[in-house]
This record gives C-alpha cells, structure tokens and sequence, in this order.
C-alpha cells in the first residue's frame, strides 16, 4: 500500500474487489448505489482513511470502513486488509441465505442442446423471482 492521501471511490471499490470491474463501480455510483455518511456520491469522489461506504449491490446493503487507500487491483487477500466490514449481521445472514447453491453447476437434460432465447428467458425470471 502506498501513502496515498485520496482515492476516487470508484478506483478503490474496483480495486478491494467489491465490484468486478471498475465500469461497474462508476455505474453503482451514477445510480445512486453508493453512499459516504448517508450521502450519494459521484464516481469521482474522493475518499479518505476512516470514511464509511454504503454499497448497495444485488439487493443488499453492505457497509465498509477505508481502512487503506489502493489505486490498483490487487489480490483478495492484500485487498482485504484495506477495508473493515461493517455490515449488520442480519444483512449478511440474508446475503449467505441467498448466496447458498450458487456455486454449482446448473445441469440440463443430455441431449436437450442449449436453452432457447425463450427458454432462458425463463429461467432469468425464474431465478429473480426465486432469488
């Protein structure tokens, strides 16, 4: 970690790996899904060691202490060391309860060939609903 006093929001969610890419970071940001002491914030907003971050993201409400500043993706293990979880525990139980299963690799019928539009379509709603 270098000594760097400020940090866009946008890099250092990216960075921490919260999100998967930083374009993805930016858009949570522009709608509103990002959050420093209950206020929305720009992509472009700079943060600082000590700043607590709202995330909205998947439906769920995850909170972060910045513990240190990174511009750069870097490993899970060294990304974590930059942020303090602060999520209530009933938010995190609901994230598991939701998250439990999808690690698995979805089967079809042998010989049923890949989904139609149609059909996945289906399926999409058929997980938004369920999940």
């Amino acid at each position: 970690m270098g000594q760097l006093e400020k940090v866009r929001v946008d890099k250092w969610l990216w960075s921490v790996r919260i999100f998967k890419s930083r374009t993805i970071a930016t858009d949570a940001c522009k709608s509103g899904k990002v959050k420093i002491d209950d206020t929305t914030v720009k992509a472009s907003q700079t943060i600082q060691r000590g700043d607590i971050l709202e995330v909205r993201k998947d439906g769920f409400l995850f909170q972060y202490k910045v513990v240190g500043l990174i511009e750069k993706r870097v490993g899970a293990p060294i990304a974590q060391t930059c942020y303090e979880d602060l999520t209530p525990e009933e938010e995190l139980n609901k994230y598991k309860d939701w998250f439990v299963g999808k690690t698995g690799v979805e089967q079809r019928e042998k010989g049923a060939g890949r989904p139609t539009k149609r059909e996945r379509r289906d399926i999409e709603d058929f997980k938004r609903k369920r999940f």
